[in-house]
């Protein structure tokens, strides 16, 4: 991301106390939101065009902190996101590290992360939805409040449903509340969009829609890797081949969810090594092969059965 170095402040005289200039680089920096957009590349695998829009999301940020500090002709900006794509791609984390983000830029007071669902705001008899949709306000202000599969806030085919009245307060909050809340809704692109279709004032309310795609192979079979090296595992040359024929097949069955995927069949793959490491160890091992993953251990899954067509792992 390329930032001026430096912007000139206006005219002697339009603030007084004003500082002359501001070092853009230096405060991006120093507010720690590279460091924190470092860990993001490291974090996740791919999702360039998202981390992309991250970055420009956090240099406008540092730009309008900076206009505020000249006195300049200053508005909060609206922060209030969708985040769109196939479960597994990053959305949840891409909101907790938001959420860091603007808590070290200043523009939320905690920065903490209030993750729900239509069952945490939607109460299922008269009087029990405003309730518990204030309360999951009053927990995530001075944050992000981030509701997955937000559309099915709205059931129109319900007369009895109360979801309507939570989309009627939470927009009220998103507009009234912005500068201490930052509200973001997730789901499938293509709901989301029926959704925003159906409720045209979530839609006036979002400033940033950003899309996440699907995984690649390699980027899936990369993903695999990082999450063993967090355990200290590791694919020997055939289990990598392996791993990457099952992904080939997994995401072509029902029910594919990305990285969610890969994650779910790590812990029966290491169930199976731990059988095997039994069932034919007739003497002490070794801490290499107590860490090893071989091809055995992944082509036991279900997925290379010809005659099963589930997502079990």
């Amino acid at each position: 991301m390329t930032l001026p170095l430096k912007i000139e402040a206006p005219p002697p005289g339009d603030e007084i106390g004003a500082p002359r200039t501001i070092d853009l680089l230096q405060e991006f920096h120093s507010s720690g939101v590279a460091e924190v957009l470092d860990e993001l590349d490291v974090e996740l695998v791919g999702l360039k065009p998202v981390k992309q829009r991250i970055r420009e999301i956090a240099a406008l940020l540092v730009v309008e902190r900076a206009r505020k500090s000249f006195g300049l002709s200053h508005m909060a900006p609206t922060l209030h996101m969708s985040f769109t794509g196939n479960p597994g791609t990053g959305k949840t984390t891409l909101a907790l590290r938001m959420a860091n983000i603007l808590h070290r830029l200043g523009y939320v007071r905690k920065g903490h992360l209030v993750s729900v669902t239509r069952d945490d705001l939607v109460g299922q008899y008269i009087g029990h939805t405003a309730p518990k949709t204030k309360e999951i306000l009053k927990r995530a202000m001075g944050g992000v409040l981030f509701i997955d599969e937000a559309y099915y806030l709205y059931r129109p085919d319900n007369e009895r449903d109360y979801g309507q009245e939570a989309i009627e307060i939470l927009l009220q909050v998103m507009e009234n509340n912005r500068e201490d809340l930052v509200v973001i809704l997730a789901g499938y692109a293509d709901r989301m969009d029926r959704f925003f279709q159906s409720n045209p004032g979530f839609r006036s309310r979002i400033a940033h829609h950003i899309d996440f795609p699907d995984y690649g192979d390699g980027e899936l079979l990369d993903i695999a890797e990082a999450l063993l090296a967090e355990q200290n595992y590791r694919f020997d040359d055939e289990a990598r081949k392996m791993m990457a024929d099952y992904i080939a097949r997994r995401r072509q069955q029902p029910h594919f969810a990305n990285a969610r995927s890969i994650r779910n069949t790590l812990d029966p793959a290491r169930l199976r090594q731990a059988n095997r490491l039994f069932s034919t160890a007739n003497g002490p091992i070794t801490a290499a092969e107590l860490s090893t993953i071989v091809a055995l251990d992944i082509s036991a899954s279900r997925v290379f059965l010809a005659d099963e067509c589930g997502s079990n792992p």
